[in-house]
């Protein structure tokens, strides 16, 4: 991915402002430079923008809200901001944590009223890491039906889409400038196109196994369960610019992806109280401090494998999950009346099954500590009949990226900001500090809707010739 000198390119044509990447964050920027009377041209390598928000739960935290206060839910920006940090262990960029949380209403309630994504308020269980019910979530808790939205109003108002178009090459001045880029085409032609602003809204690198290999080396003979497209592109650009690339160790995991359907569970099984098990029928970690570390706990285990375990009560919650519709139809979930029959299912022992259930009804009637930590506090032993799904840990996306200032600016090693180069979403530090225990979920999708629209919004200030 070079970046090549601009002075020695002729370009086909000219925009005020390109956006590489039509997921949720380069679909809001758009929209918000549109808002803004800027021309935008919006690339996207597939030819139907999906990306990893069509992966996703499609759930974003935010607070404040206009529909958390309709709902009567008590919340704000400073409670999301503590819950960011804290996930993060303090390692992330307080600062942007800071902003993202007390941008996250007004970007929430843009996109609710102004663009009509069919967002409500989840109010049922609460996530790791969440200490109020942040989530704002669409009907069917999949993002796809977020990107559809999007994609269709990117349309309806005329913004320029060009699909199948993979940006191979920036061209850029010595001081940082960029010119333009160069798009080729699935008929093998190139297209070389200048512009004022450039806004790299292109993910991570997990679909790039060289660079997972090079990062996060636990991870590199995971199940990759995240979108193919993201190379990494916007690290490799970055990294050939001088820019400042931080956490690149960092990474949201699942532990709990059916096998061999490799569909994930609904997390509500596990924050209503089930839990996982290893191949001798025992727990073996506290598997709901957060579903991106307890990918790696899982792929401890013997054979990279384990049983997640709950029971009707948690399963109603978990259905609402788009993801847990389809692992239930693909027949990744089964159901058995007695402890016999699950242990036959595991292929482990049924006393050792039994007493491990057993212990952990304990401990969620307050009569057993969990050896992990684990507070199953508010929540029942679970009652037959047992559901269990066979289970891997995965690598959904990664985390690290190019470090930006508040107007999502790229940023160079020195910290100063390059001249109009701008970047959100996963091309951007998240928001997880070094590692995979610092995601708190939903905070993919919070990122690449804040930094979506700061970075439409600060792109087309400066391209107005306005101060950016």
């Amino acid at each position: 991915m070079p970046v090549l000198p601009a002075e020695v390119r002729i370009f086909d044509y000219a925009v005020p402002l390109i956006i590489v990447g039509a997921g949720a964050c380069g679909s809001v920027a758009a929209l918000a430079a549109h808002e803004r009377g800027v021309e935008v041209l919006l690339l996207e390598r597939d030819p139907v923008p999906r990306g990893s928000t069509a992966l996703s739960g499609g759930q974003i935290p935010a607070a404040g809200t206009r529909l958390r206060k309709k709902a009567g839910i008590d919340d704000t920006p400073e409670i999301l901001e503590g819950d960011i940090t804290a996930k993060a262990e303090g390692q992330c960029d307080k600062a942007i944590a800071r902003h993202i949380a007390r941008e996250s209403a007004k970007t929430i309630d843009w996109l609710a009223e102004t663009h009509k994504l069919p967002l409500s308020c989840i109010d049922d269980f609460v996530y790791p890491g969440h200490s109020r019910m942040h989530m704002h979530a669409s009907p069917s808790r999949f993002g796809a039906e977020l990107m559809d939205v999007l994609t269709q109003r990117v349309s309806d108002i005329g913004i320029n889409l060009v699909t199948s178009a993979k940006v191979t090459n920036l061209f850029a001045d010595n001081d940082g400038t960029i010119r333009g880029v160069e798009i080729a085409r699935p008929d093998g032609s190139k297209e070389a196109v200048g512009c004022d602003a450039l806004i790299l809204a292109c993910n991570g690198y997990g679909g790039n196994p060289e660079l997972v290999a090079r990062y996060i080396p636990a991870m590199k003979a995971a199940h990759y369960h995240g979108h193919p497209g993201n190379q990494g592109e916007a690290v490799l650009w970055g990294q050939a610019l001088g820019a400042s690339v931080k956490d690149l160790g960092s990474y949201q995991g699942h532990g709990a992806v059916c096998t061999p359907h490799m569909i994930h569970l609904g997390w509500p099984v596990f924050t209503e109280g089930g839990y996982q098990v290893n191949s001798e029928g025992k727990r073996f970690s506290n598997e709901n401090h957060g579903y991106s570390e307890q990918a790696q706990n899982v792929l401890r285990e013997p054979g990279g494998v384990a049983w997640a375990i709950w029971d009707a009560r948690c399963n109603r919650i978990a259905s609402q999950m788009h993801s847990h519709m389809e692992a239930t139809k693909a027949g990744a979930i089964r159901q058995f009346k007695t402890i016999q029959e699950l242990a036959a299912f595991i292929g482990c022992s049924p006393d050792v099954l039994a007493k491990t259930i057993e212990e952990t009804a304990a401990i969620a009637q307050g009569d057993r500590k969990c050896p992990w930590g684990r507070d199953f506090k508010n929540f029942p032993p679970l009652e037959p009949p047992y559901y269990s799904a066979k289970i891997t840990g995965a690598l959904f996306h990664t985390q690290g990226g190019l470090e930006i200032d508040a107007k999502t600016r790229v940023l160079r090693a020195d910290g100063k900001p390059f001249p109009n180069l701008f970047a959100g979403g996963g091309a951007a530090r998240g928001l997880s500090g070094p590692a995979d225990w610092g995601y708190m979920s939903g905070s993919g999708l919070m990122m690449a809707v804040n930094t979506g629209r700061l970075a439409g919004e600060a792109a087309s200030d400066l391209v107005q010739g306005k101060n950016a």
